[in-house]
């Protein structure tokens, strides 16, 4: 084999190298999203609401404070907003809500919600067994509607050190025309899964 032989060869493996790192590079900078949004859910890190199962009713002498907060993408036409502004909860207690939506707009319009729980810390405690969220919601012309959740708190956050001493938690909802819109606004980092099949009354 010529030098020059040598040399091609060992140009085509370093290319070959450089290559395969940038796929894998690529390949990593799409699943980062999605390995995050994962961890989120898992530990509720960031707010995230954990994958509720049936509440276990009360079982602590221990009340919070859960508070309603909406929001709606400017691109969005609607008015939305809680029906309540917020209301007590016993430890291990489902609660039930509702937030309402109305089409302002002078054609049918599609939404899509995101959510997520402040403080942080009680994103692993706040779980929801039925919401309207990551469900697509079209609204006809002045079309109003209401929009429930279920949920409830563990009593598991009494045996927690930095999250024992919180006694109001915020439900935040926000509704975007997509989930494009939503990731570009950066509400998908924090947001939940939806639990539950949402429906309108």
């Amino acid at each position: 084999m010529t030098s020059s032989e040598a040399l091609a060869r060992r140009n085509r493996r370093t290319l070959f190298g450089a290559m395969g790192f940038v796929g894998f590079m690529v390949g990593v900078s799409f699943a980062a999203v999605p390995l995050y949004d994962l961890f989120c859910r898992a530990t509720g890190f960031g707010g995230t609401p954990m994958l509720g199962t049936a509440a276990p009713g009360a079982v602590a002498n221990t009340t919070i404070n859960i508070r309603f907060v909406a929001s709606t993408h400017p691109s969005l036409p609607w008015h939305f907003v809680p029906q309540q502004v917020s209301m007590p909860l016993a430890l291990g207690e489902e609660g039930v809500a509702f937030y309402t939506a109305r089409n302002d707009s002078a054609a049918p319009v599609t939404g899509i919600s995101t959510y997520n729980v402040t403080p942080d810390i009680v994103g692993r405690y706040f779980h929801k067994t039925a919401c309207f969220c990551f469900t697509e919601q079209t609204l006809q012309p002045g079309q109003s509607v209401d929009m429930p959740l279920a949920f409830w708190v563990d009593p598991k956050i009494l045996d927690d050190a930095q999250a024992r001493a919180v006694r109001n938690i915020t439900v935040s909802y926000t509704f975007f025309r997509s989930l494009a819109d939503a990731e570009r606004a950066g509400a998908l980092a924090s947001a939940g899964v939806h639990i539950g099949t949402g429906t309108t009354r």
